[in-house]
């Protein structure tokens, strides 16, 4: 792990020649941002006394109390192994403080941050490990983007069906050179679809470097003249993207979800923490896919779960027990997609699973055949219940449940609310092209 110091800094800087460095933070919507400076301007940086307008930034500060400061955290220090080797390009991953030196509370980083020192507080280290997907597309004669691929390879295909087979290369190997430690890339099951898997770690390590990813993903497609794009499902018919999240909790360097005399490899904790986030589910999915079009992929026959059930034996429900040795003992959480603002999917996914734990919330009996070809009887039955079904019944689940909004605070409660209720709202006075085909000739 990472301690740099300020002369670790001002060495790094002086000796690979960096010429600007850009200070990263991540808006309530989990879009990177970020401000520029120069070299010259590194000891002021150090020094947290670069300010930005926050009330430019959707969801951050009213103008009356606008200037923030950008506190840059030393161990996110990184150089772009893309830029020119002469006037390099760095970043920091910064924490946001609002004019009068308080911490600025809406801060996605430190949301997530404050509930893994609540955690640690109690004993234990949050583990994640993340399986990112995304479609890589085919650009037009002004380089914008299209959702056209000319390959029709499939999963784990390879060159020359895998058109996009370089582009993944490079960017592992950027990751790479980055610190990232890859454990698996390949191609996914649609057309354009890929996945690159990099080693799990602690909860903010594992944020900062989903946010870290994107940008290399994207940054590296668009130099083989191709978009990348995150977008849950960008393609009627097709298996859609997901993030899923492997779950895990240590204590002084021990997994705690693991007990090798149980038939499923879990403990107690495991069992409570399983029990936890299916109590807060439903509340959970606004945060965890947070945009319309997040539920077009969470639909029944393309992979995606859709019912709130766990499984060890098949891969429908919600949460599966991947096999593995005692010592890897986890739990993977399938609905989570890709345009998650990773601090807040973290941060409510870990306090669901403590509420599991602090009150002994025993899950339901698994389920181990698939869920699928159940029907709504047989799922009524034993109590299955849905994921919700649109980003506005999200929106409803969330406001219903006050212990997964007090992760969020009231302030950044409202705020998402407000901004994904009006998503939603212009998305409803949409005419698609669907209605156009199917009603203009007949109505």
């Amino acid at each position: 792990m990472k301690n740099y110091t300020r002369e670790d800094i001002l060495r790094m800087v002086e000796e690979e020649d960096v010429g600007f460095i850009r200070l990263q933070f991540t808006d309530i919507f989990g879009t990177f941002k970020n401000v520029a400076v120069t070299r010259s301007q590194l000891e002021k940086v150090l020094d947290n006394e670069c300010m930005f307008d926050g009330s430019s930034i959707e969801g951050f500060a009213r103008v009356e109390d606008s200037d923030m400061y950008l506190y840059p955290d030393l161990n996110t220090f990184e150089i772009f192994p893309w830029r020119p080797q002469q006037g390099k390009v760095a970043r920091f991953i910064c924490d946001i403080y609002k004019g009068d030196g308080t911490i600025f509370e809406s801060d996605p980083r430190y949301v997530l941050k404050k509930v893994v020192d609540k955690v640690q507080a109690e004993g234990y280290d949050f583990q994640v490990g993340p399986e990112c997907e995304f479609f890589l597309f085919h650009t037009d004669e002004g380089g914008m983007p299209t959702t056209i691929t000319h390959e029709n390879a499939s999963y784990f295909d390879l060159g020359p069906l895998d058109l996009g087979e370089n582009a993944r290369r490079d960017m592992v190997l950027t990751l790479e050179d980055m610190g990232f430690e890859i454990e698996a890339s390949h191609h996914e099951f649609a057309a354009g679809q890929h996945e690159i898997d990099f080693k799990y770690d602690s909860a903010l390590i594992t944020a900062d470097n989903i946010m870290t990813f994107k940008m290399v993903v994207k940054t590296i497609a668009k130099r083989h003249g191709l978009h990348a794009t995150f977008m849950p499902k960008p393609k009627y018919g097709e298996n859609g993207s997901g993030m899923h999240l492997n779950l895990s909790l240590n204590r002084d360097g021990i997994n705690v979800f693991s007990d090798p005399k149980d038939v499923n490899g879990l403990s107690r904790e495991a069992y409570y923490f399983i029990g936890g986030i299916m109590k807060h589910m439903k509340a959970i999915s606004f945060i965890t896919n947070p945009t319309v079009n997040s539920y077009k992929r969470l639909v029944p026959g393309y992979e995606a779960p859709v019912y709130i059930a766990w499984s060890a034996k098949n891969r429908t429900p919600l949460i599966r027990i991947p096999t593995a040795k005692t010592a890897h003992a986890r739990i993977e959480l399938r609905s989570p997609d890709p345009t998650a603002n990773p601090y807040l999917a973290l941060a409510v996914c870990l306090e669901a699973g403590m509420d599991g734990i602090r009150n002994e919330i025993m899950p339901p009996a698994s389920v181990d055949t698939n869920i699928y070809r159940m029907s709504k009887e047989e799922r009524d039955a034993i109590g299955i219940e849905e994921l919700p079904g649109s980003l506005l019944e999200a929106v409803r689940e969330f406001e219903k449940d006050a212990f997964i909004r007090g992760v969020l605070g009231k302030d950044l409660s409202e705020k998402f609310i407000a901004a994904k209720k009006k998503e939603y709202r212009d998305y409803r006075a949409q005419v698609t092209d669907w209605e156009i085909k199917n009603y203009l000739h007949v109505l």
